[in-house]
């Protein structure tokens, strides 16, 4: 797997990436949680969806923040983690300049630095979210919610308890041509510890339902 290295806002940022198959491959990127908390772009459920967008034929990036890993800079509580994953985007569609389509996945603090990239880059159009913390930032930048997406979520989450999220998905639902998948995973925690594979299969058919169009569209 290619280790790759690009510019940031405030210094070289180090990732791994994947190019995608045939001649205009979708983009997805996936975001690690919580720098300050040991994560890094090698985290379990980050290499899990990295590999799941592999395997249906994307053009992938999971890199690490700024301060993390061989990442140039220090933790700005979001502000250049946002920037970070910006340029990481830019990096990725020059690479990519006709590419099909983008997603954006993360986890943690990942997901909600993933939600605000959504806000800011409409050639985005789907995302994937775990241990989504809506207790813990402020989500109101979502309005209203320009894409649709998926939210999975550890029913026995104590960092963020799961009324937290499903208050959030409820104000995103009412969105006129939105829609937002909630899942709840029964025993699962903030580390979806045990249940990693149960998280893998709830992300992989909601990507494939989503791409299941796209793909009846293509003449054969």
């Amino acid at each position: 797997m290619p280790e790759v290295i690009f510019n940031g806002s405030d210094g070289r940022l180090e990732g791994r990436y994947v190019h995608g198959q045939g001649p205009n491959p979708p983009l997805a990127m996936v975001l690690h949680p919580h720098p300050q908390h040991g994560a890094t772009m090698n985290h379990r459920i980050v290499y899990a969806m990295f590999h799941m967008f592999v395997r249906r034929g994307f053009s992938v990036l999971r890199f690490n923040f700024r301060g993390v890993g061989r990442s140039q800079g220090v933790f700005d509580h979001g502000q250049g983690e946002l920037r970070d994953a910006a340029s990481a985007l830019d990096w990725m569609q020059t690479h990519n300049p006709n590419s099909s389509g983008c997603w954006v996945s993360g986890v943690g603090f990942g997901a909600w630095i993933a939600m605000q990239l959504l806000m800011r880059r409409p050639e985005i159009q789907g995302f994937m979210c775990a241990s989504l913390p809506a207790n813990m930032y402020d989500f109101s930048f979502l309005a209203p919610c320009p894409s649709s997406g998926l939210i999975v979520h550890g029913e026995l989450d104590t960092v963020t308890p799961t009324e937290s999220v499903v208050k959030l998905v409820n104000k995103l639902s009412q969105q006129r041509g939105i829609v937002i998948d909630y899942n709840a995973i029964d025993g699962a925690d903030h580390h979806f510890a045990a249940q990693l594979q149960e998280l893998e299969e709830i992300c992989e058919a909601y990507l494939d339902k989503r791409l299941k169009p796209a793909e009846m569209a293509i003449p054969r």
